[in-house]
């Protein structure tokens, strides 16, 4: 049994050897480097590659005066060409010559100056011959965006549809000029593909997305404002006239412009912030509601009967033409000081009719006076002085003295001082009309405001129809 599982072993790896033998040997075995070489009978001769060469070589603008050898199938170039890419191209067509063996390339460049500007002259006459010839078609390429764009100028430039889409002057603005633009975009495209050149399109539309992004990043405030002013000229937080506070400071509104928000101060100094400021701030309109309460704080003596002052600071309110019944005046105790306590005091104007700081004032007086008509002391600070009776004090090692003497010494104090009684209130009158100040609303910041607005008439981008980011304003 072990001679026959021997001998199958050796059978069995010997068939291995004669299988991988072959395999071994085509692995070892090296592929031509380039076309076989023919021999024999098959060989192409010398002088048909030569000729079949030059007559190529004739052919070509640039070539002709290469000269030509051939030795077993090995070619040789020699003489001067123009440009290098001439010397590759010739090497080149030669490699595909059948019959060619090998290559000797020993072309040199023409080193002339008139031999070297020859080929650049013989391109640019050609290519102006190639623009003459393409002229006509420039011409209708160009007659065609021209169209395009005139009917898009005569589109954006009417009143209608742009009214109708949207209220809002700036956005029709900026509707108009995205349609003109579409339109210019157009007609280039038509003229593009007139001259065969719309795969231009895509390279031309590639740069002008990379400048723009530069662009953009360069003006990146103004680009901000403009975005800006787009936001605050839909939303009208405000209008033009309106007495605003923003950013800490307050003016009445002149205009809003693509760039800025103009305000004028009560001195009638101009106020120029920029709209991405304004969008991004907290804005106080006072001229939003024409309803709008005024406040200040009197003064009274700590000994007086307040609920009769807080009637006569009530009464006395409600008797001033300017101040709204609805909602009524009020008048409460704000604090007790150190010596005074404290009423505030409040009314609500029509600005519409009234001016606010006028009012305040006239409120101020009128109150005052009725205060101090009615008794009521408007104190001043009070100081309180303490001083000692004269008794001396006791000195360590003498006897103290008696105590009748104590008590014959004592005096009453001078700085003692009793107080006097508060005057009885007095009824509040009502002051009379011939006494009352002006408190009509000024007008001459306003009209400072409206020159301002017709100076410049068209460039504003709020609306005056009344209407703002809330809808209609109310009214007294």
């Amino acid at each position: 049994m072990r001679p026959i599982r021997t001998a199958t072993i050796f059978l069995r790896f010997t068939v291995i050897v004669l299988l991988l033998g072959p395999m071994a040997h085509a692995q070892d075995s090296v592929e031509p480097a380039g076309p076989t070489i023919e021999i024999g009978e098959s060989v192409t001769s010398d002088s048909e590659i030569r000729n079949r060469i030059q007559k190529i070589f004739r052919e070509i603008d640039g070539l002709a005066g290469i000269g030509v050898s051939v030795t077993s199938g090995v070619v040789t170039l020699s003489g001067q060409v123009e440009e290098a890419a001439l010397a590759k191209k010739a090497e080149d067509l030669v490699s595909r010559v059948a019959g060619v063996v090998a290559i000797e390339n020993r072309l040199t460049e023409q080193t002339a100056v008139t031999e070297r500007l020859k080929p650049v002259i013989g391109r640019f006459e050609t290519r102006l011959q190639q623009t003459l010839d393409y002229l006509p078609l420039l011409l209708v390429a160009a007659l065609v965006w021209l169209l395009i764009g005139l009917l898009g100028w005569f589109v954006t430039t009417r009143k209608q549809p742009w009214g109708w889409l949207t209220p809002n002057a700036f956005i029709a603005d900026l509707l108009r000029q995205t349609v003109w633009l579409g339109f210019l975009m157009f007609g280039a495209l038509m003229a593009l593909d007139i001259l065969g050149a719309t795969a231009v399109l895509g390279t031309i539309l590639g740069a002008v997305g990379i400048i723009g992004l530069a662009i953009g990043f360069a003006v990146k405030n103004t680009v901000e404002n403009y975005i800006a002013s787009i936001l605050l000229s839909i939303r009208q937080p405000f209008q033009p006239r309106d007495f605003i506070a923003l950013e800490g400071m307050e003016g009445f509104v002149i205009r809003l412009t693509s760039r800025a928000t103009i305000l004028m101060d009560i001195d009638g100094n101009h106020i120029r912030i920029p709209n991405a400021t304004v969008f991004k701030a907290k804005i106080v309109n006072y001229s939003r509601n024409p309803e709008r309460r005024f406040s200040f704080e009197l003064g009274v003596d700590a000994d007086s009967v307040l609920h009769e002052a807080l009637g006569i600071c009530h009464e006395t309110l409600a008797g001033l033409g300017f101040v709204l019944h609805d909602p009524e005046p009020g008048a409460w105790i704000e604090k007790v000081g150190d010596s005074n306590v404290l009423i505030g005091v409040s009314g609500w104007i029509n600005q519409t009719e009234t001016d606010f700081v006028k009012a305040r004032s006239e409120a101020i007086r009128t109150v005052k006076t009725a205060l101090e008509q009615a008794g009521f002391a408007l104190p001043e600070p009070i100081y309180r002085l303490r001083f000692d009776n004269g008794v001396p004090t006791p000195v360590a090692g003498q006897p103290e003295a008696p105590t009748a003497a104590k008590s014959a010494t004592r005096q009453p104090s001078s700085a003692t001082i009793k107080p006097t009684p508060a005057p009885e209130p007095k009824v509040a009158k009502s002051p009379p009309t011939e006494q009352v100040t002006d408190t009509g609303v000024d007008e001459a910041v306003l009209k400072k405001v409206d020159d301002e607005r017709q100076q410049e008439q068209g460039k504003d981008l709020l609306s005056n129809d009344g209407e703002d980011e809330l809808g209609a304003r109310p009214k007294v």
